[in-house]
């Protein structure tokens, strides 16, 4: 059920997509926002599956209202941020969780562990990879054509909608550093690697464009190697960011940039754009006080040298200052490190922060 052409449309349907807008929100930028990604973003899909990746218990979601809803923070993760931003009232419901209705705002399908590819994160139990978040997609597609009516009507609303993507951490983080239980550090070199995950990654990405994806956004991975578990484990003062890790990090970044170009040309009637997660944190690190973090190098809970070892322990105590760390526990931002990514992913505070345009501009397009 591809959406090839999106050329048959009628005032007709403007017409019913606008009264659908209207009714969710007048504030709200795009008619619906859809999510693919990892823990970072993961809102409650891994709560039922048979994962060590869970977070639904204390002292995850401790400021989130509501408390634990398998949100990999202390509160808000970076995509509750850029929703806010984009005017929607309330959050985008999980997968698991969405319901009737509530597609028309969008879903996110985004799981802890999941990778680009299917074997990363095997080690911690059930995890839905990229390529089965696009299907979960695709699923989604289908209701909202019966919705709709015809593929047509659901193809123009989607082309209106924003999706961010930002996949690729745990192919690193649980994958290809992690040699005892993966083969593809000895398979590959950190230029291959990258180069096989994002041929792999634009294969997704061009599903979704077939199934009406038209303004992506592509989160870049992070500075693996300055999280505290990375700092516990690779780093001999423990504040020190691991340079091989970041190297074949920043890899895989600068392929996704290029990829945006590649695809922006050969699709042009959808635009792609890349979002610099690797700077904003670099600016982060570099200046901490400008952005009111006290701690950068140690999880705010957790446990060993850094708080660093593994994630939060159920109850937990956590620390008092959440706003003053970076870090929520090993490998997670607190509310407050990814309300500056969020809020710099959707309004670029320097040039470098998003390419060739911010998510704002994006969704106005």
């Amino acid at each position: 059920m591809a959406f090839l052409d999106l050329s048959m449309m009628n005032i007709g349907i403007v017409v019913l997509v606008l009264s659908l807008w209207s009714g969710i929100g007048v504030a709200q930028q795009v008619p619906c926002y859809f999510i693919f990604g990892d823990s970072l973003v993961d809102n409650g899909n891994n709560n039922q599956l048979t994962s060590i990746a869970k977070a639904n218990y204390l002292p995850y979601g401790i400021d989130f209202p509501g408390g634990p809803t398998g949100r990999f923070s202390n509160g808000k993760t970076t995509v509750d941020v850029i929703a806010e931003q984009l005017g929607f009232n309330g959050y985008i419901p999980s997968y698991a969780s969405a319901r009737g209705r509530q597609i028309l705002r969008g879903v996110n399908y985004a799981s802890a562990a999941a990778g680009i590819r299917e074997e990363t994160g095997q080690q911690l139990g059930q995890r839905i990879s990229f390529r089965g978040q696009v299907q979960n997609y695709q699923r989604t597609v289908s209701q909202l054509v019966n919705y709709f009516g015809d593929e047509n009507t659901a193809a123009n609303y989607l082309s209106k909608c924003i999706y961010t993507i930002g996949l690729g951490s745990n192919d690193y983080l649980n994958n290809y550093f992690m040699p005892t239980i993966y083969s593809t550090s000895r398979q590959f070199t950190p230029q291959q690697y990258a180069n096989v995950l994002l041929q792999a990654y634009a294969q997704q990405l061009r599903i979704l464009y077939n199934y009406g994806a038209r303004k992506m956004a592509l989160f870049g991975v992070g500075q693996i190697g300055c999280t505290p578990n990375a700092l516990a484990q690779n780093s001999p003062d423990g504040r020190t960011c691991v340079a091989r890790i970041n190297s074949a990090n920043q890899l895989f970044n600068n392929g996704l940039r290029s990829l945006v170009d590649q695809l922006n040309n050969q699709l042009p009637d959808a635009r792609f754009i890349y979002v610099n997660v690797y700077g904003i944190f670099q600016d982060i690190i570099t200046s901490p006080s400008t952005y009111g973090f006290r701690v950068t190098n140690a999880g705010c809970c957790g446990v060993g040298r850094n708080n660093g070892q593994i994630t939060c322990l159920p109850f937990q105590p956590a620390c008092r200052d959440r706003n003053g760390f970076l870090f929520w526990d090993a490998f997670h931002p607190t509310e407050a490190g990814n309300s500056v990514i969020g809020r710099r992913a959707y309004n670029a505070q320097s040039a470098s922060d998003a390419y060739p345009i911010d998510i704002n501009r994006l969704a106005q397009l």
